[in-house]
């Protein structure tokens, strides 16, 4: 018996999944609740904004960044679902898991020691946040979600990812704030981006042992 993607992807819980199933119409609190809490329980999608901020200092920096994030994984989420462009959760999550590892290599500052040159940093979280979509619209095409009202629903539900990716990045930034007045921030900064880049590492593997497990 396979192991469950539950196990290796942060897949809608399983309540929500009967609840989703089975209605149709439209029900725009719903889905902007389930929006909100698929993003304040994807710890992956948390792990990647952590990283995007952790070395944003300016507010109007981390707005343009988190906006740029926003509009890829919108973007692909709506598009996914519509036009019924479904990628294989496992490959995708372990894509997402990439885009951890890539940011905490990118804060560590191992692209310019290793090649000598910076990637575009703004264009790539653009790129990830196309494949953060794709992780979302793949999961919410498995529920089968009724056509009756898809569209309002899914505009909701996209309220709902954005509502909850501003309460997570409220407190990143809340919780950063603090840490960066202590002199720990500097000594303990790599160290942490490390241990960032390991869980992006766990998370590929998790989600590569599903695949070739299922």
């Amino acid at each position: 018996m396979g192991i469950s993607q539950e196990v290796f992807a942060h897949a809608v819980a399983q309540g929500d999944k009967g609840y989703i199933q089975e209605i149709s119409g439209v029900h725009l609190v719903s889905f902007i609740y389930l929006g909100a809490k698929h993003m304040v329980t994807g710890y992956d999608h948390i792990l990647f904004l952590l990283g995007v901020i952790f070395f944003l200092y300016r507010m109007q920096h981390i707005a343009i960044y988190v906006s740029v994030f926003a509009f890829g994984h919108s973007t692909t989420m709506l598009l996914g679902v519509y036009f019924n462009i479904g990628i294989n959760s496992y490959i995708i999550d372990a894509i997402i898991g990439l885009s951890v590892v890539y940011k905490a290599l990118d804060n560590l500052g191992a692209y310019q020691r290793w090649f000598g040159w910076q990637p575009n940093t703004l264009m790539a979280t653009l790129i990830f946040g196309f494949c953060h979509g794709f992780g979302l619209s793949s999961k919410i095409i498995e529920y089968d979600i009724s056509p009756d009202g898809l569209l309002p629903n899914l505009l909701a539900f996209n309220v709902g990812v954005e509502i909850g990716q501003l309460l997570a990045l409220s407190a990143i930034l809340i919780m950063m704030g603090f840490w960066r007045r202590t002199g720990s921030f500097l000594r303990h900064a790599y160290t942490a981006n490390v241990a960032m880049m390991c869980a992006g590492f766990v998370l590929i593997g998790y989600q590569l042992t599903g695949f070739f497990v299922a």
